[in-house]
């Protein structure tokens, strides 16, 4: 009996046939990642990963999660979608070095109202190159679109990185009083305080497209750069020696990050006239009538990631973290008493 409504799955809004499609236009993107270790390609139920294959003897491995927060409503809002994969990997991968492990491999998670094509290929060849770029392989993740969920062009993503180490290499370890602080730069607001830094733009009466007051391009661009990478970088220092903990700064700023890696009864003093707060920062301080204590538990304000390191070895690491590509400054030290203290003045 033939039914009188006829419906279909694309009746309902959800069309496999484009979810199918995109799988193949990724599968080059994810092959540019592969490393050893990987063991087959998209479109199976899992994904495989050999850890001996990788190289590894006695690994433990790491695992991170996260998404990219309200920075997404910028790149919906402005159309530029080419680089919030690569905050989506950076947001997990730069924590698993701060564990004193390597990336291996990332999935993705992304999700839509209906599923367009170009925007997602664009989305999704971003998070291939923030995992080249980080040595891990995507190999693998979910597409999911739900009508109904989601408003028409609005997204989200989430995103999964496993790495591993060998057992007796976790960090941190053996941070003691007088280990020095090496700050390295951060390429902007990275991916945290989103939700504020919008909120401050609608203080400025500023549209994405209209210049940005504190660099070249227009506001949207600017507030879009995309979040360092700093594993290749990171694992080389800790493979010279003498890297005690890193802290990946994110939500919450040197104040609250760089107590996460700090043995109790231990704590951090910053020198904040060892660097320059970014433009940026500068600009959303000032238009945000924001004190100097928000903004260092808000924003990274101009620091992304921090090493605590051995002193005796802090010009070997400095030259070692410069000569692969990172601006350091030495911030301070790890010190006796708990928490974060300050001297000097970003503002």
């Amino acid at each position: 009996m033939t039914k009188e409504n006829g419906l279909t799955y694309a009746d309902a809004g959800v069309d496999i046939d484009a979810g199918n499609t995109l799988v193949e236009r990724i599968k080059p993107a994810a092959k540019r990642t592969a490393r050893p270790g990987v063991m087959a390609g998209l479109g199976g139920f899992g994904a495989l990963f050999d850890l001996k294959g990788a190289g590894y003897t006695d690994p433990v491995l790491v695992a991170a999660t996260d998404g990219v927060g309200t920075k997404l409503r910028i790149a919906i809002d402005t159309g530029n979608v080419d680089t919030i994969g690569i905050d989506l990997v950076a947001m997990c991968v730069n924590d698993l070095v701060c564990q004193g492990a390597e990336p291996l491999f990332f999935l993705d998670y992304f999700a839509t109202g209906k599923l367009e094509l170009d925007q997602a290929t664009r989305i999704i060849e971003g998070i291939a190159a923030g995992c080249a770029a980080s040595g891990c392989a995507l190999i693998g993740g979910e597409t999911a679109e739900m009508p109904g969920m989601y408003h028409a062009g609005d997204f989200d993503l989430a995103g999964f990185a496993v790495g591993a180490m060998e057992r007796g290499t976790e960090l941190p370890a053996g941070v003691q009083e007088g280990d020095v602080l090496l700050g390295l730069a951060s390429d902007g607001v990275h991916s945290n305080g989103y939700s504020l830094v919008r909120r401050i733009v609608d203080v400025s009466g500023l549209a994405w497209a209209d210049d940005a007051p504190f660099t070249d391009g227009t506001l949207g661009t600017a507030l879009l750069a995309p979040t360092r990478l700093y594993v290749k970088q990171a694992l080389a220092a800790v493979r010279a020696g003498g890297v005690h903990a890193l802290a990946h700064i994110t939500g919450g700023g040197l104040t609250e990050n760089l107590p996460r890696v700090l043995p109790k009864g231990l704590g951090a003093q910053v020198d904040l006239d060892a660097w320059e707060l970014p433009p940026v920062f500068r600009w959303l301080a000032k238009t945000g009538g924001m004190a100097e204590a928000e903004l260092l538990k808000t924003f990274n304000a101009g620091i992304g990631m921090v090493l605590a390191v051995d002193a005796t070895q802090a010009d070997v690491l400095s030259a070692v973290l410069t000569d692969a590509g990172e601006t350091v400054h030495q911030l301070g030290m790890v010190t006796g008493g708990e928490g974060v203290s300050y001297t000097g003045a970003l503002l």
